[in-house]
């Protein structure tokens, strides 16, 4: 196989950057519940499963699009793809800010799921097409950087704005953005000439036939549930209900709730970053980056069980250290798409997403029933709930990371 030569800084940016703000976009809508998710309570009445259902929707619908998307990556190529879904997040944005109701709401945000489900899925399979190979982990680490970002600005700017205008007009904005976002992609972003061997001359058949072998590969049965179990945690706990334990368990304010998560979501956005660059730099001393996430997951259990045992005085620590580590499990990502031919990055990294994003619809929904079998006592969840929650997601994880050891061993015997 040819080695790419990389491009040139202006084109690389002209590359990188049209995703990256799609991929900003994506995880801003991914978090903004955390922070908004008092006046969606107050206003619609919802309860624990009603909010955890209606946040989670994001992640089924996300997930669900996963395994068409990875073909239709393959075969159309990023710029069409992304471009084009972005237009269905910015009509669900709208009619997110419109809904009457709570299955308008719902509706809404599965729009918004299914729209940026291709952001962080064909910015990856962009970068395959343009950097080498040894590059991915550093660039999809920047990638995953602007990603934090997005999910600063969901947290203390979203408070900010709000003390100004209603979360419906925070939607409309967000969804002229959205709109701006398509725009760019598919006007500034560059494409790849394909190859002659490309996806377009091979039959549909054949291409939903290798989804089938991936699924089918112990390789990736070795990496995914695992992997896929720490990053439903680390999403299902951010994008949600992170921000009403240090309301209802550290007994902060709001406005220092929405000050903690957004010490979190920067350091998500390090976390991407430095995880990158710390790959990067281990591969080169013979340490791989499926070592490096093992670590950082590992690592991650442990500030969980701080949650789980409501270390409250350390909230703001712990909410920097859950974010940092939190990343870790995302290395997996090029991890996965440089074990099998490349041509196949785009199926391979939306196979593993599947797997990602269900199992943060399931969390993320699962830890709001388990807390709403706790009584609310005047609009605050039990303590109680929390540490039943989050216990339960650390259990999962914990069997997942011993799977994880477990058949890499058995593999690489």
């Amino acid at each position: 196989m040819a080695t790419l030569s990389p491009p040139s800084t202006a084109l690389a940016l002209r590359i990188f950057l049209p995703f990256a703000g799609g991929y900003f976009l994506s995880y801003l809508y991914r978090s903004v519940n955390a922070v908004i998710a008092p006046d969606l309570v107050r206003e619609l009445d919802l309860s624990a499963a009603d909010l955890g259902l209606l946040t989670s929707t994001y992640f089924l619908t996300f997930g669900l699009a996963q395994l068409p998307l990875g073909v239709f990556l393959d075969r159309l190529g990023p710029r069409r793809v992304e471009a084009s879904l972005l237009i269905l997040a910015a009509i669900g944005a709208s009619l997110f800010a419109l809904a009457p109701s709570t299955e308008i709401l719902i509706i809404g945000r599965g729009l918004i799921g299914l729209g940026v489900a291709a952001c962080l899925m064909a910015s990856m399979k962009g970068f395959t097409q343009w950097f080498a190979s040894e590059r991915l982990p550093l660039v999809n680490g920047l990638l995953l950087g602007f990603g934090g970002l997005g999910a600063l600005a969901a947290t203390a700017p979203v408070e900010w704005a709000l003390h100004y205008t209603g979360w419906r007009s925070l939607f409309f904005l967000l969804a002229g953005a959205t709109l701006l976002a398509s725009a760019v992609i598919f006007f500034v972003l560059p494409e790849r000439p394909p190859a002659p061997n490309s996806l377009k001359q091979e039959p549909l058949r054949l291409q939903i036939g290798a989804v089938k072998t991936i699924f089918k590969s112990p390789v990736f049965w070795s990496i995914a549930p695992g992997s896929a179990l720490i990053q439903a945690s680390f999403m299902g706990i951010q994008g949600l209900w992170a921000g009403p334990w240090l309301r209802d368990v550290a007994h902060l304010s709001r406005d220092d709730v929405a000050g903690h998560l957004f010490a979190m979501a920067f350091a998500v956005a390090v976390g991407f970053v430095a995880m990158g660059l710390l790959a990067d730099w281990l591969r080169r001393h013979k340490i791989s980056p499926l070592t490096v996430a093992l670590v950082g997951m590992c690592l991650f259990l442990l500030v969980q069980l701080a949650f789980v045992l409501e270390w409250t005085s350390a909230a703001l620590p712990l909410c920097l250290l859950f974010g940092f580590l939190g990343t870790s499990g995302a290395l997996n990502y090029a991890s996965l798409t440089q074990l099998f031919p490349s041509h196949l990055a785009g199926r391979v990294t939306t196979s593993f997403n599947l797997l990602v994003f269900g199992a943060t619809f399931a969390a993320q929904w699962g830890m709001g029933a388990v807390i709403g079998l706790w009584p609310v006592e005047n609009g605050h969840y039990a303590r109680g709930a929390y540490a039943a929650a989050f216990g339960l997601m650390l259990a999962l994880q914990m069997a997942g990371i011993a799977w994880f050891i477990f058949s890499r061993k058995k593999i690489a015997s």
